[in-house]
Formats: structure tokens, sequence, C-alpha cells
């Protein structure tokens, strides 16, 4: 075995219940480390298994790190942090990747590139063998979650799903992965498109996994539903800021119609339509709050990196600017609500104009709520913010 100083390249692979195959895909990998010259090492992080798991690895020659807590991403940074190479390549334990192409995946790395990941589908010159991969997430799943990482975080890849890929060293650790389910593969690529790494797609092969009495562990729904959670959590813009601004944009519109006594289509949009306009103001405005709440949640677990852009606007927009601000849009709202009282009791209480009062009435409680919105907003995004200081 090399020293630890002389390891090039270490070959992961989790493992969980995998006695049928693990034993073949280390015997792979140790064949191809060795005839290829490469000085490497091949790890098995087994996540718990109950079978002769463990023993088949050992057998075969690989290196078992055991990994308590269970998921795919727990075992994955298990037998990365085991690892002594500076390169390090994943791939599953199930016979459906092929690790003789571990020297392609080297010889990238070699070349510059920091994360150089497999690509299945035909799309990215990959191939998927009859059988390898259900319908569902070959035709829909995989490319679709595939496209939304290009488009929200300017992702290159076709295939973010594809489990076999090589990085350096030194990118994983600055990319401080935190998924520990499914989804760590996924955090990695979209990490290391807002690091701007040095990526690579090349194209692999699939082939029908080895199993013969167990189902796989991926599970299409809950994993799919996890990853666009993940999505979500990373790019707060696409679930909040440009949601809430078709919304505020909606109740502007709605509002200077009413405003304006604008008709549309013969008719006369009044009361019940600027009602409406408030709620969807109401909506919209706490949406954008929401936004950054949840960006600065996601750069304190370190899913994002830190937001120059965000970190300008919490200097100025700090805890007393906020309470002021609310303060002052809340006494702007009441100050709307009474008008109209003191009109109503100039009246001796009698019947109101209802279009008109309604006029004041209806911005009046949203200029309260947005107002109290802003005080509570303000004092949440301050806590965050103690706690993001307080990390060194």
């Amino acid at each position: 075995m090399a020293a630890a100083d002389e390891i090039e390249l270490s070959i992961v692979l989790p493992c969980l219940n995998e006695e049928e195959t693990v034993g073949a895909c280390v015997a792979v990998a140790r064949q191809t480390l060795e005839s290829a010259g490469i000085a490497g090492e091949v790890i098995v992080a087994d996540n718990g298994s109950e079978d002769g798991s463990r023993e088949a690895a050992a057998a075969a020659g690989a290196q078992v790190v055991r990994v308590a807590e269970r998921g795919y991403g727990a075992a994955l940074m298990g037998g990365i942090a085991g690892a002594r190479g500076r390169y390090i390549l994943m791939a599953d334990a199930d016979l459906s990747y092929d690790l003789a192409e571990a020297p392609r995946f080297l010889a990238r790395l070699r070349e510059g590139s920091e994360l150089v990941q497999g690509c299945r589908l035909p799309a990215g010159g990959g191939r998927v063998l009859p059988g390898a991969m259900p319908w569902l997430h070959r035709r829909i799943g995989n490319p679709g979650l595939s496209w939304l990482a290009r488009c929200w975080f300017g992702s290159s890849m076709r295939d973010i799903y594809c489990g076999m890929r090589a990085f350096r060293r030194d990118l994983y650790d600055r990319l401080a992965l935190r998924c520990t389910g499914m989804e760590f593969a996924t955090e990695m690529i979209l990490k290391a498109a807002l690091a701007g790494a040095r990526v690579c797609e090349l194209p692999i092969t699939l082939h029908p996994d080895g199993r013969r009495t167990r189902r796989p562990h991926l599970k299409t729904f809950r994993d799919g539903w996890r990853t666009l959670r993940l999505f979500l959590i990373c790019s707060p813009r696409w679930l909040f800021v440009y949601p809430g601004l078709a919304l505020i944009g909606a109740a502007t519109a709605l509002a200077a119609i009413v405003y304006g006594r604008v008709s549309v289509g013969g008719i006369q949009p009044d009361a019940h339509t600027l009602l409406i306009a408030g709620l969807l103001a109401i909506l919209g405005y706490q949406a954008i709050l929401f936004s950054a709440m949840t960006r600065l949640f996601a750069i304190q677990e370190h899913l994002l990196p830190p937001d120059p852009v965000l970190e300008r606007w919490l200097r100025w927009i700090n805890l007393e600017r906020g309470l002021l601000l609310g303060a002052a849009a809340i006494v702007a709202g009441l100050t709307m609500i009474v008008a109209v009282f003191l009109r109503w009791r100039s009246g001796q209480f009698g019947p109101l104009d209802y279009s008109e009062t309604m006029r004041l009435v209806i911005p009046g409680v949203v200029l309260a709520a947005l107002g109290a919105q802003t005080m509570f907003g303000g004092a949440f995004i301050s806590v965050l913010g103690m706690r993001r200081r307080s990390v060194p």
C-alpha cells in the first residue's frame, strides 16, 4: 500500500447492504489503479450494513470505514474524511458505474479541472443501458432538475444526479458540504457553480445495477422533493423574490385602476378590487422579507457563500431603521383609519359613502400590516445577524 503522502487518488464507495456487489466493485477499482500505475486507495464507507458487505469489501482489498450517521451524504463524508488522496473519486457500490473509467476522470483533474462530473444522459454524450434507469428519472426528473440547476445557479452540468464524479480534495474542503442525504451530490454541484469552480462533464455509461435481492436506496418522489427543496433554499430569489415582486406589481396595477377610476371591459372596479390589491401587497412584501431571512439562514448553514449585496443591505437596514420605518407605516395607516372614524363621528355615526371610505380604510389597514411585518421581520433578521457575526 502506498504511503499517505504518495496517494494521488482515493476511490470512495458508500455502502449499505451491498454484499452482492461491493467486492466486485473494489476488485475492479484496485485492478484499475494497478494497471494504470496510479498511486491510490479504495475506501468503502459502510453505513451500517447488516449483511456481509464489510467482510466482502475488506476481502477484496478495500479499507472499510464505518459511518454511524445514516444517509448517502453522511456515508460519503465519512469515507472522504478517511481518504488520503489529493483527488477523490466517488461512485456507487452496486456495479452501475464502471470503475475502470477512473483514469479518464483523473486525467481531467490533472489537466486542471476541480470537479469532473460523469454524465449518463445522451444530452451530454452519455449512455444509459436498458433497465439501468427508470423512465421517470431519465426523461423527466433528472433532465428537469439539471435544467433548473443550469437556469438558477449557472451550472453547466446536464446530469447533476450522476453518482460517479471526481474532485480535488481542497475543493471539497472549500465547499463545506452539509447535506447528509441523497441531496449531498446535488449540493456539491450547486456550490461548485456558485463558487466558480473549474468543472467539466465526462460522458459515461450507466449499467443496470447488480442487485438481485433488494431494491435501490433512491426514492423517486422523496429524494426528488429533497433536491427541489435544496434548490429553493439555495435560490430564495425564485422561491420568494420573483413571486413577491409579481404580487406587488399586480397589487399596484389593481390599485391604480381603482384610484384612477379606470373602466375595464365596461366594469368599474371598486372597493372589493382594492381589498384584493391589499392582500396581494401584503403577501408580496412578506415573500420578499422571507427571501432575506432564507438567504441569511442559508449563509449561516454554509449552504450559500457570503453575499456582499445582502451584507450591504443589512448594514443599511438595521434593527433601529426597521423599527422606525415600521412604526412610521403603522402611524400612517392608523391615521387614515382614524380619519374615516372622525368622518363617521361627524356624521353622527350615520351611513357612510362605502366606496369613498374604503379607499382610505383598506390602504390604512395594509400600511399598518406592512409596518408590523417590517418591525417583526427586522427583529428576526437582527437575531440571525447576531448569530452570523458570532460565527468565526
